[in-house]
């Protein structure tokens, strides 16, 4: 995102006043667009509001821009002799279409996270910058000659990658499948994506768990699915919870975060798989299991996935390298019967004709190379000692007024506040101390709720990033 150059000789106001002239010069904002509030440009720019103030006054001033009480400043309709008859109504159009927008505390914390770089983030899911394998992928590049074809790839993905996914599912999960029953994809949003799109229909009833991260994906509600929950305990859902929604709503689809559930943290028991394996077998109901974390567990004994115990073809499996390896590589799989492979494959064709050759290709070097199980050791143990770090000083400063259970692996700290809190003040006020987090609410939760991730922060940034989220509790 554009911003002033604060070494510039041009004051802040003007190189802001000249970049939204620009902007309206080349169409980039036609006639009629709304401009961001003083207070959030401000905030997006990094700059004083008594800056954009002055910036705004001098757009109004030469007729660019004009304000509108309650609706905030837009673009002029007629600056330049543009007719707005010739402009069509962007805005109708943005807030058409099936596909949803984020919720809008995402969008929030987004806004925040982009464009405030010295805020804590402890709300992302995302790995901190240290814990990727750099060093590997670095001398991946720099040893390795790349002699592959650089046309399209099968959309099925690169069958290398494919061959070494099957041996690591096998190694390390208990998975037993083979390339031809697996997809490449850009991540598991993308195959959550493609199920929903592609094997459900508009009007079919599906379970999540409840909280979920998948409550907070709209693409369930774009898909036009009835979505029904299943409350998550200590050991995780009760299958029979499945067996009462399929009575009553002939739910289709279950999706599932068995191993260390994002956001709770809790692990399905090991009684609860095989009742919940029997259950779906004898209701015919496919379960997807999305497995992003079970390679990170401490103690490295890793959780069986559903998938290493599914005797009937029943559990699509999906994977990813965001949280054990690299984000940036935007590696996923999926694991399913030859037919469903084979029928989200054309739908993938259609979408983008497969990933990029170059990170498949990497990927597949990373996987096979000798330091990437180094690598995963190196990163559970730093998972471990930020999770150490997070709880030691909640405990320390917030003590009864916050309840956990610290997971034995994952990315996430779930917490109870033993408060009454509106979630967007709390995460307001944490803003202004300069630490992010998600409320409870965008997964579905009761009030009081909140997810503190020790992924993306720092070692050091943790402590400081509690004591300013503490202080935000405080002043409500």
């Amino acid at each position: 995102m554009w911003k002033p150059d604060r070494s510039a000789q041009t004051p802040l106001y003007q190189q802001i006043v000249d970049h939204i002239e620009r902007a309206i010069s080349y169409a980039e904002l036609p006639p009629g667009s709304s401009l961001p509030s003083e207070r959030k440009m401000a905030e997006q720019l990094g700059v004083n509001r008594s800056t954009i103030i002055q910036a705004y006054e001098e757009l109004r001033a030469s007729g660019l821009v004009e304000s509108v009480v309650g609706s905030g400043t837009r673009v002029s309709l007629t600056k330049w002799g543009i007719s707005p008859t010739h402009t069509p109504n962007w805005r109708q159009y943005t807030e058409g279409g099936t596909f949803l927008p984020n919720l809008p505390l995402m969008r929030r914390i987004r806004e925040v996270t982009l464009n405030s770089p010295t805020v804590i983030n402890m709300a992302s899911g995302e790995l901190s910058s240290d814990l990727f394998p750099n060093g590997t992928v670095s001398s991946i590049l720099r040893e390795q000659p790349f002699h592959e074809h650089l046309g399209y790839d099968d959309p099925q993905g690169f069958e290398p990658l494919r061959k070494s996914l099957v041996h690591m599912l096998k190694q390390h999960n208990g998975i037993q499948t083979t390339e031809s029953a697996m997809l490449i994809t850009s991540g598991s949003q993308q195959s959550l994506y493609l199920i929903t799109q592609c094997l459900l229909s508009p009007g079919d009833a599906v379970a999540i768990e409840d909280p979920s991260y998948s409550y907070s994906l709209p693409m369930f509600q774009s898909a036009g699915l009835r979505i029904y929950r299943l409350p998550v305990y200590e050991d995780g859902i009760d299958p029979d919870d499945i067996t009462d929604l399929y009575r009553k709503h002939r739910i289709r689809m279950v999706f599932l975060n068995p191993n260390y559930q994002n956001p709770t943290g809790t692990t399905l028991s090991v009684a609860k798989r095989k009742k919940l394996l029997n259950i779906a077998a004898e209701l015919r109901v496919p379960i997807v299991e999305d497995d992003p974390f079970s390679l990170t567990a401490f103690d490295g004994n890793v959780p069986l996935p559903l998938k290493a115990i599914d005797a009937d073809g029943i559990v699509l499996y999906i994977g990813s390298l965001s949280k054990i390896a690299a984000s940036g590589l935007r590696i996923g799989w999926m694991v399913a019967p030859q037919s469903v492979i084979e029928r989200l494959t054309d739908a993938r064709q259609q979408m983008d004709f497969g990933l990029s050759i170059m990170s498949q290709w990497v990927a597949e070097r990373l996987l096979t190379s000798r330091q990437f199980e180094p690598h995963l050791a190196q990163l559970r143990h730093s998972l471990f000692q930020k999770q150490q770090i997070m709880v030691q000083t909640l405990q320390e400063v917030l003590q009864e007024k916050v309840t956990f259970v610290p997971p034995l692996g994952g990315l996430n700290l779930w917490c109870k506040i033993n408060q009454r809190i509106d979630d967007g003040k709390l995460l307001e006020e944490a803003i202004k101390r300069g630490v992010t987090f998600v409320p409870g609410s965008v997964y579905g939760s009761e009030p009081g709720y909140v997810r503190l991730s020790y992924a993306k922060p720092h070692l050091e940034e943790i402590r400081p990033g509690i004591l300013a989220f503490s202080e935000a509790l405080k002043q409500l």
